[in-house]
């Protein structure tokens, strides 16, 4: 037996989607290990999506990953030192990379917005990104603008 690594071999699909993409949503929700915790915000969250019924007659979890999925950034600008300037070079992000950051960059958007319950919270922001609008959202196009306008560096991507 090897040690236990957070990788992808041991991950294992949500207990009610058998998504792993919830599961790694509910993973990086979590603080002080309280997974239970996490998982009724998450479920709370799609409940009130369903709820709402905003999201043309889709499925909530649907709705969940076509947020992520328009949260995606698909280039970043990175820092690269070239004789004695730093410069914003424009990247391609990778998948895993990309999934890490949605989640990563909707998560911040939740905990940012104060005074309302988490699960309330994180359906506005997951629908707002499903919407293709929010905080979430604007982080990316604000990401993507910034590699338009460094594109002039791109011949430094090596």
């Amino acid at each position: 037996m090897g040690r236990i690594t957070s990788s992808k071999k041991q991950m294992k699909g949500d207990p009610r989607h058998d998504s792993m993409l919830a599961s790694k949503f509910i993973n990086c929700l979590m603080l002080d290990g309280k997974k239970t915790v996490a998982q009724k915000v998450f479920y709370d969250a799609l409940g009130e999506i369903e709820r709402r019924g905003e999201s043309d007659g889709q499925e909530p979890i649907e709705v969940f990953e076509q947020a992520i999925e328009n949260i995606k950034p698909y280039i970043e600008v990175r820092s690269k030192r070239v004789g004695g300037a730093s410069y914003q070079v424009p990247m391609q992000v990778n998948r895993a990379r990309q999934q890490s950051l949605a989640i990563r960059w909707l998560l911040e958007a939740v905990r940012d917005k104060k005074g309302r319950p988490m699960h309330l919270k994180l359906a506005d922001e997951i629908m707002a990104g499903f919407k293709k609008e929010g905080v979430a959202y604007t982080k990316r196009e604000n990401t993507h603008r910034m590699a338009d306008a460094n594109k002039a560096f791109a011949h430094f991507a090596w």
